[in-house]
């Protein structure tokens, strides 16, 4: 599709749509989470380890998944359109989802998970499709923009899911889930307008990464951009599985650690939503480079200190800010793939970017868990921030183009 045609497309309406179903697909994803355990403790007369093990697997499954086939997934969709591959993962999600409800055995329960990773790619191929059809020029604030939908969601999530399990059962939640899920591919179904041309097939050319970088005039940026994807996402997963423990310890065990804890794990998302529309559209007008190295300093600035902090209310303010560096890196690593990526490949590339977004949120669990149980949590933020420079460095002195923007 050349900029003419990306101008006629319906892609604000597109964008519109699809913010209303990421929202829903983030409320659908997120609702779960906090039970997850508790659920899994349900099905068997397990010990502390056993739960504790069994979960990691129940979580892992779905990411272990969903980085090995989310580059099949994209292909097709750069084959056969965005639109059926919403409506794919939507469906496919909602099943799995549906069955859980039904699970008698931890067993099960991880199945179905490594199936609900099976169907992934809601997210990503939403992303696709308004990449595909932005003007470039628009390409950042909208990216910026579709992501405060699944955010808003994803924060919402954790609330109605606990209310949910608190007044009905886990196992309704999960019911409820899947008809949020079938809601999503619905209204894309009915409402999302996409004129896709296929793009031809070439014979006897290399498959998988290799065989999509050749198509690509800088791949050395791709590449580069999409590892940055897993450390900013390990990054973030790390934090995941010793936030809560780390306030507990600077709440002395006492007070209303669980609420707190919710508060202070929701401020990154209502920073994001407020920063990525807006850092964005900075990057549209003055290079999305720039906005990406800044996002980098700000939140290797932001880590660092909260590995040193004494008190929650600081602990709130660094992690408000992290939302904000979020909302920069995120957003505009997907709008520089966009805009240095062929029509051809931009549902793959997408694609390529959920995997290893996948492999950053199972790695990073793994990380944060193991450094919090040898050294102490705040060990965890001073190794994210190290990480983050790390990346900072090798974007700097191999992509020296970014600095230009």
């Amino acid at each position: 599709m050349n900029e003419e045609q990306r101008e006629k497309s319906p892609w604000r309406r597109n964008l519109n749509v699809l913010w209303g179903c990421t929202f829903i697909a983030g409320i659908a994803f997120s609702e779960i989470t906090p039970f997850m355990s508790l659920y899994v403790g349900e099905l068997g007369n397990f010990t502390k380890a056993q739960v504790s093990l069994y979960s990691g697997l129940v979580f892992a499954a779905t990411f272990f998944v969903t980085a090995i086939v989310s580059p099949l997934w994209g292909a097709l969709a750069d084959r056969k359109g965005r639109k059926i591959m919403l409506i794919r993962a939507a469906v496919g999600m909602a099943v799995a989802m549906f069955l859980m409800g039904l699970v008698t055995n931890v067993w099960q329960l991880i199945g179905l998970r490594a199936l609900q990773g099976l169907f992934s790619g809601f997210i990503s191929n939403a992303q696709a499709l308004i990449a595909s059809q932005t003007p470039r020029n628009h390409a950042g604030r909208a990216l910026g923009t579709l992501v405060t939908g699944s955010t808003s969601g994803m924060l919402m999530g954790p609330v109605i899911g606990g209310l949910l399990a608190q007044f009905m059962s886990i196992r309704v939640t999960f019911f409820i889930t899947a008809g949020l899920l079938m809601l999503a591919g619905l209204a894309s179904g009915l409402f999302v307008k996409e004129y896709f041309v296929p793009a031809p097939r070439k014979k006897g050319g290399k498959s998988g990464l290799a065989g999509l970088l050749g198509q690509f005039a800088n791949p050395k940026l791709i590449i580069v951009l999409l590892i940055s994807t897993m450390i900013v996402q390990l990054g973030n997963a790390s934090i995941s599985p010793i936030i809560s423990l780390y306030i507990k310890e600077l709440m002395h065990n006492a007070g209303p650690v669980a609420l707190v804890a919710g508060i202070i794990a929701a401020l990154p998302g209502l920073s994001n939503i407020l920063a990525a529309p807006r850092l964005g559209d900075y990057g549209d007008k003055h290079g999305s480079g720039k906005v990406l190295i800044a996002g980098y300093l700000f939140a290797v600035v932001m880590y660092f200190p909260q590995g040193f902090v004494t008190s929650v209310v600081l602990l709130g303010v660094l992690r408000f800010a992290i939302g904000i560096s979020d909302g920069a890196l995120f957003p505009t690593i997907q709008t520089l793939l966009t805009k240095n990526s062929p029509a051809s490949a931009t549902s793959a590339i997408f694609s390529w970017n959920q995997s290893f977004q996948a492999l950053g949120n199972m790695f990073g669990g793994l990380l944060g868990g193991l450094l919090g149980g040898i050294f102490n949590y705040n060990v965890v933020f001073i190794s994210t921030a190290a990480l983050l420079l790390i990346n900072f460095i090798i974007l700097w002195f191999t992509e020296p183009s970014l600095r230009r923007g």
